[in-house]
């Protein structure tokens, strides 16, 4: 499943694409559904995972924003 929508942490408005599947993968971020997840904030990317991480995340705003995803998603 595909989803796409924005998030909005402390002072920072981040807009996200996912795409999970039903049942974690030795390529879902954390052994997870996730297998690709892609933030950007104010236009820049700022975490990036396709079937491994690629950007880590930026900065403590990004990392809270990343957790509520997973928990929704992961």
């Amino acid at each position: 499943m595909k989803h796409e929508g924005s998030i909005k942490v402390g002072n920072s408005t981040f807009h996200y694409w996912i795409k999970n599947y039903d049942v974690g993968s030795h390529y879902g971020s954390d052994g997870g559904k996730i297998s690709k997840a892609s933030l950007q904030r104010d236009g820049m990317i700022v975490y990036n995972y396709d079937r491994g991480l690629d950007i880590p995340p930026a900065d403590e705003e990004t990392e809270t924003a990343l957790a509520i995803l997973m928990k929704d998603y992961n």
